[in-house]
């Protein structure tokens, strides 16, 4: 009889899941450490400077002021009109270059301690934590059927949320409009429906994602935590956890000697899922889940000070540092994405130190293409625009040049506040003879006559006359 040779399933189990799974509520706990310290200090600073720069003036006006109905958009000292809408695609490229040399160096250290989703996440969670209680009380309430204490604490806590949240839209939308008129607007009923309507969306956004979707806005709405791979090398710093040291786990006393246990040092007692906001165990190695709160490591260092042990089974490490090598800072992506940083921002210090602070528009009337006075002049009418991007009111001289001759009919001497845009209406008139063509070039100049202030431009545009002149 012939042996057999024993057969072994190895076909995988097929798991079946459900990519829109309800969420389980993540139920934190609250710990103190060096990085809860720091993330504490970068909240204050930017919470107050998010709610308090509205009410910081500068002269006569709101120091940060984006006027959209006067397409004017001011930061303190300086100005900006649509004209220099360039200007935005140069910091967004300096940003854009700045998140890649950092995440390459330091991982997601702006998820976890600037990102205005875990700022704000965090401000409910501790009011969370202030109305209901701890961890295991939150948990137990919830469990609990309702009752006036149940509810008052909800009620408190929602209150609170919304609060914040309204407070959040307010300030906001006071970015946009003088704030101080705003908040007496918005209590009279005097408002802008707008206003009105843009303070509602945020309250609103503000209220469910910090309130109610939290890590969810960072698993699946984020981008930044799908591409965020693409940054990391083996010498990133992230959040990690040492299984050489802490396998295998286990509880044991506190004398007890881990090595006659045949333990590690990590003595599963869960802390660092308790207090990650994200609700994962750092243990199972690197997930895009993580925000790099370091929240884990706060908690970790505690447990193994309380045991005697080392701290740092739980810290900010590299890949190379847990393989016992070497870790590189230098190395070819950092140098090359802080290098595009610096030229970018270069060019755009260039650019801003050679930006002109006047302006000019000029606008054709396009209803028609030219008219014929009683005189026999070819007539083109036009709109000057002169834009006083100074902190001073100018007197301005404006002419026109490119035919000769060519009357200029209107207002050539005006005066211009500053962060004006003064709109002028002109007509120029030609005699047929001197069209050489249908479309002719001319030249529009704006120049100050103010003998402390020197500023000009030039725009060019064109006169139109009749065909075969």
């Amino acid at each position: 009889m012939s042996e057999q040779i024993p057969l072994k399933n190895e076909t995988p189990d097929v798991v079946e899941f459900d990519l829109y799974q309800k969420r389980k509520k993540i139920y934190t706990r609250s710990i103190k450490g060096t990085f809860n310290s720091l993330r504490t200090y970068t909240l204050w600073v930017l919470m107050l400077g998010y709610f308090l720069t509205p009410w910081v003036n500068f002269g006569e006006r709101q120091g940060v002021l984006f006027d959209l109905p006067a397409r004017q958009f001011h930061i303190f000292g300086l100005t900006f009109f649509p004209q220099d809408f360039f200007l935005l695609a140069w910091i967004l490229i300096i940003a854009a270059f700045g998140l890649f040399f950092v995440t390459t160096l330091f991982g997601r250290v702006w998820c976890g301690y600037t990102c205005p989703q875990t700022v704000w996440t965090m401000i409910f969670m501790w009011i969370e934590e202030k109305t209901e209680g701890g961890r295991n009380q939150r948990m137990k309430l919830d469990k609990e059927p309702m009752s006036a204490s149940k509810f008052r604490k909800k009620f408190a806590k929602h209150g609170l949320w919304v609060l914040f949240a309204w407070l959040t839209g307010i300030t906001f939308v006071g970015y946009f409009a003088p704030i101080r008129e705003l908040l007496i607007d918005f209590f009279t009923f005097n408002a802008h429906p707008w206003a009105y309507f843009w303070v509602g969306v945020f309250t609103v956004a503000t209220y469910l994602f910090a309130g109610w979707m939290r890590e969810q806005v960072c698993t699946y709405m984020c981008p930044y935590a799908r591409f965020q791979s693409v940054m990391f090398d083996t010498n990133t710093l992230v959040i990690s956890y040492d299984a050489k040291r802490g396998e295998s786990r286990g509880a044991r006393k506190r004398n007890a000697d881990p090595k006659e246990l045949g333990l590690g040092d990590c003595i599963d007692c869960n802390m660092c899922v308790h207090v990650c906001p994200a609700g994962i165990d750092i243990r199972d190695g690197l997930q895009y889940q993580c925000i790099g709160c370091a929240l884990c490591v706060d908690a970790c260092d505690s447990v193994m000070d309380k045991m005697g042990y080392e701290k740092g089974l739980v810290s900010y490490t590299t890949e190379n540092r847990l393989e016992g090598q070497k870790s590189s800072i230098l190395r070819p992506k950092v140098i090359g994405y802080g290098i595009a940083m610096i030229l970018v921002m270069i060019g755009f210090t260039t650019v801003m130190g050679g930006r002109e602070p006047l302006g000019l528009d000029v606008l054709r009337d396009r209803n028609r293409l030219y008219n014929e006075t009683p005189s026999g002049m070819i007539e083109n009418i036009y709109t000057i625009k002169v834009i006083n991007m100074d902190q001073s009111a100018h007197d301005f001289e404006i002419n026109v040049e490119g035919l000769e001759p060519m009357t200029l009919i209107g207002r050539t001497q005006v005066n211009v506040a500053a962060g004006e845009v003064r709109s002028v209406p002109f007509s120029v008139q030609v005699p047929p003879t001197a069209l050489s063509e249908q479309k002719n070039k001319i030249f529009f100049s704006v120049k100050s006559t103010d003998p402390d202030y020197e500023a000009s431009k030039v725009t060019e545009s064109r006169f139109i006359g009749p065909v075969g002149n």
